[in-house]
Order: C-alpha cells, then structure tokens, then sequence
C-alpha cells in the first residue's frame, strides 16, 4: 500500500472574487489542494491582511494537524474572535477539512461522525422590498423546487416609527404564505425594540417559519424578553462568530435557531461544535451562508452530521450575486440541484466539490483592480444614520 501524500503546507493564497467573495486556496508538499472561503461582506481588505499573517504563521505546518492549527490561530495571540480575525481563520479551516478528505477519499461528513440523514433541507431569497418582487421571486423558487423561502422584513425603519409601515411587510408574507411556501422573515436587525415587537406580534398569525436577527445582537436580554412574547421560532447567529458568543443567547432562552456562518464563525471545526453546544438546549441548526458554493459545501458536511440541523440557506441567484452567481466557479453545479425542497448529500471527497480553479485566477487577477463590496449605507428624512 501506498503512503499518503504529505499534507505539509507550503502555499495559502486568497482570491478576491465577485460579487463579494474571498476563496482561499491551500495547498500541500504531496500536491494535494483543498479550498476555503473567508467571505466576510464589506469587510474584504481586512480580511485579505488577516489571511495574510495567517500564511505566514502556517506555512510549514502539517495540515492535518487541523485542532492545533485552529487552536493557535485562535488563541496564540493575545487578541481574539471577532469578524475579522474569524473569518480569516474560517477559510484556512475549511481548506484543511477539504484536503484531509481527499487524502483519504472521503467527504467530510464522514470524519464527523458519518450521516443522520441523506439530504439536506434548503430554502432561496425573494427579496422583500416591494410586494410585486416578492411575489415573483417567491413563485420563481416554487417552480425551482423549494418548499420554503426566506424574505427581508422591512426596508429603513426609525428607532420609533408610525405603525403604517409594517403594514405592507404583513401583506408581503400572507402573499407568500398564500402559494403554499414556508417563509422566514429576515429583520436584518434594522428595527429596535418598540418595532421588533409589533412586528412580532402581527406575523404571528400567519407562522412564518422564524423571525431572523428580530433586534441586533448586541441585544441578547432583549432578544430574550421578546422570545417569551411571540411564539413564532427565533433565529440569529450570523454576526456571533464562536461558540462563546452564543453562550448568553442559550443561557436566556433567547432563541429557538441558531444560524452561524461558516465564514465567520472559524470554519467547519467551529460550526460543528456549535451545532453540539446549542443541541444541548434544544436549539436548531440552521447554517447562515447567502455567500459562495465553498461555504454552501462546508455547511452541509455539517448539515449532513448534525442531529439539530433543520434547513440550509443557499444563495443561487441571491439579489447580492452580480457579476457572478452560486455556480459561477463550481465544475458541476448539479451537485446543488434541489428536488422537492431539498439537495442530496454531496459524496465526493473532502468539500465534494471541484473548483474551477482556471477561471477563479483568471478572475481574481481582473477583479482585484475594483472596489471590493460595500453594503448600502441608509438615513432616514432627518438625515440620521439607521440600519441596514
């Protein structure tokens, strides 16, 4: 029998991709090659500095050495977690469970323990600004194969303001209610308590599937308070970046879906151990992931590994997605192809993924002479800044 190919790490390179998107590449002295993605929307350059460092720390290293490689990004420096510095380490991370799968020809939902189910459920966006939008998009993913969607709740709303305007946002879900899809309603964090709660309250007679992000997060005690109001599911995660940040979220009671991002939350190895932490209080897991088909991949490794798991958001043909869309960089995209609501397990090995990996450098070397994304920066009539 063969030895296996070394998977001592002698190169990590990062590529700026649209729409928005940094993949990372690592790869080994036995020439094998895994993928990774440090997306972290708005913030790319912080990223690209962060990865950086990164390589230089771990060039040398043995890849499959992926617990103490994770350990000492996160730890052997004196400042830790957050976005930034998070999602950095999310794409080494995710590169190192890619190449440890094909060096020993598995998915890696096999080294997690193997599968509890053989699908996974997913949902696509519709918008959510107007109701005509709405509507289409929603009848659009009917026909596409899902059984549930997700839309935005409102659009800039006032620390306070007149009722009126969560009138159109109940209109908009009984629309889509109406075509027989689930629907979660995306709060995106832009309303404040006073709103959050009535906006709570008038959707809970029309079982939306969950509430996401109802206030920021910054607000875990309100967050909580709001829970024993409504019964409809709460959901948030995706801007807590480890298993520490969701501790006081548990501890309350504050949620009922916990969605971190595998961009951001330290990669495969973390949101793995957060889908173990929050099945300890009967909390579901539901991946936050409107990002690239490398984070979509990782997701449902776990996905396919997690008791807890509930449904995976994917963002084919996503509003954020111009200049490229899920498939873009994906050899065969009918890995994703969703049937009766759901996408089977990926099977091929590492990520289950093949990266085209020509077009990624051909792009990259265009792309990063623009801009990198930004989000849109919204004030209201009186000129003041409010949440996007």
């Amino acid at each position: 029998m063969s030895p296996l190919p070394s998977s001592k790490i002698v190169n990590l390179e990062i590529f700026r991709l649209p729409p928005r998107w940094l993949f990372v590449r690592v790869e080994t002295e036995g020439g094998l090659v895994g993928w990774g993605e440090s997306s972290l929307e708005g913030h790319t350059e912080a990223v690209e500095g962060a990865s950086a460092a990164l390589r230089e720390t771990f060039v040398g290293w043995d890849g499959d050495r992926i617990q103490d490689i994770w350990q000492h990004a996160y730890r052997s420096r004196f400042y830790r977690g957050g976005p930034v510095l998070m999602s950095a380490l999310s794409g080494l991370d995710i590169a190192l469970w890619d190449i440890k799968g094909k060096k020993l020809g598995v998915p890696v939902w096999q080294l997690l323990g193997g599968k509890v189910r053989d699908r996974v459920k997913v949902y696509g966006w519709i918008g959510g600004d107007t109701p005509q939008a709405v509507l289409e998009g929603a009848a659009k993913r009917k026909e596409q194969g899902f059984t549930a969607v997700k839309m935005n709740g409102t659009g800039a709303v006032d620390w306070i303001d007149s009722p009126n305007v969560l009138t159109d946002t109940v209109a908009r879900v009984r629309d889509v209610r109406s075509l027989g899809l689930d629907v979660g309603v995306d709060f995106h964090g832009r309303l404040h308590k006073g709103m959050a709660k009535q906006l709570a309250k008038l959707l809970q007679p029309l079982n939306p599937m969950f509430i996401e992000e109802p206030l920021l997060p910054t607000q875990p005690e309100e967050i909580a308070d709001l829970a024993q109001m409504v019964a409809t599911p709460i959901a948030l995660g995706e801007r807590l970046y480890t298993r520490h940040d969701f501790r006081p979220y548990l501890e309350r009671r504050a949620i009922d879906i916990a969605q971190p991002d595998v961009s951001h939350c330290g990669g495969i190895s973390e949101l793995h151990r957060i889908a173990s932490l929050t099945e300890i209080y009967d909390v579901a897991l539901a991946p936050h992931c409107p990002l690239g088909p490398i984070a979509l991949a990782a997701c449902m490794q776990v996905d396919v590994a997690a008791p807890n798991f509930v449904i995976q958001e994917m963002s084919w043909q996503i509003h954020y997605n111009q200049g490229a869309d899920l498939f873009t960089y994906v050899v065969d995209s009918a890995v994703f192809a969703v049937k009766d609501g759901y996408v089977e397990a990926l099977s091929g090995p590492g990520l289950g993924i093949e990266i085209n990996e020509a077009l990624v450098r051909d792009t990259a070397a265009q792309y990063v002479q623009d801009k990198a994304w930004r989000n849109e920066v919204w004030t209201g009539v009186d000129g003041s800044l409010r949440e996007w």
